[in-house]
């Protein structure tokens, strides 16, 4: 494709890829072997699905990486519609966790049923009509959880301190503070890893365990994948990639942390500290 300068036009027109294709039938075998391994059938299928996803994550971002920094195709018109498309992803993300809350909200509101409903007996019979359901020993919300609490929102600060010496291209600064980031990302992994293992109830037992570990599972899950996105903006500040008025990058990056930090003040309010009372 002709240079930036000798298109008529600030839009980029993606050249043909055989990504699209190969993420689909990726996802296909990845689907279909996770349940095969669900059954104990096989576990190669899902290996082979999972390392081909893997493949092609590597490969469409590597193209998109080369398409910002050697080919000049992510002008100012085409950055912005990529924060748009940022604005929407996180959006539909949020929409994840609003069905979590309103399940975890409707069963400990309601742990004997709503009265005149079709439920009012057969929720009572696994929450035993109290919430926390009786015999399910919750977390204590001051311990791990509130320690965790803090590492997310200094992790935030950390990762606002980066954001900040790279505008102000002092990439010596940022660098520090990505590695900061990093580590505390790792560190409320490990934690969360630490309190799942103390943890006397599981996700099979009752409304508590499964609502418990979807909401923070998927939100640990979260993390574990802004950790590496993270992660991937550290190599490329490394490499040079990033300048004061070309990150975005390391943007979509940022606030997709920063929606990690917000959904665990909302979960470390409602699930630990007043569910948990």
């Amino acid at each position: 494709m002709a240079d930036t300068e000798a298109r008529p036009h600030q839009y980029h027109i993606v050249d043909p890829s055989p990504w699209p294709v190969v993420g689909a039938l990726s996802a296909l075998v990845l689907a279909g072997g996770a349940i095969m391994l669900m059954h104990g059938i096989n576990n190669w299928v899902f290996i082979v699905g999972l390392g081909l996803l893997l493949f092609t994550m590597f490969g469409w971002w590597r193209d998109v990486i080369r398409e910002a920094e050697h080919e000049g195709h992510h002008t100012p018109i085409v950055q912005l519609s990529m924060r748009y498309g940022m604005a929407l992803f996180i959006a539909s993300e949020v929409m994840f966790f609003a069905a979590f809350f309103w399940a975890y909200f409707d069963i400990s509101l309601f742990p004997g049923g709503v009265p005149g409903s079709e439920e009012l007996i057969g929720r009572a019979e696994y929450t035993g009509g109290v919430w926390p359901p009786a015999g399910v020993e919750v977390f204590n919300a001051w311990e791990i959880p509130f320690l965790n609490t803090l590492i997310l929102l200094t992790s935030g600060a950390t990762v606002t301190w980066a954001h900040r010496e790279i505008r102000a291209d002092n990439r010596g600064a940022a660098v520090l503070a990505m590695w900061l980031t990093l580590a505390l990302g790792a560190t409320f992994t490990a934690l969360q890893a630490y309190e799942y293992v103390r943890a006397t109830f599981t996700m099979d037992g009752g409304g508590y365990g499964s609502i418990f570990y979807m909401a923070t599972g998927f939100h640990g899950f979260h993390v574990i994948v802004g950790t590496l996105f993270l992660g991937v903006c550290q190599i490329r500040l490394l490499r040079g990639h990033f300048t004061p008025d070309h990150h975005f990058g390391f943007e979509a990056a940022a606030w997709y942390w920063h929606f990690v930090d917000v959904v665990w003040l909302f979960l470390f309010s409602a699930v630990y500290w007043w569910g948990g009372n």
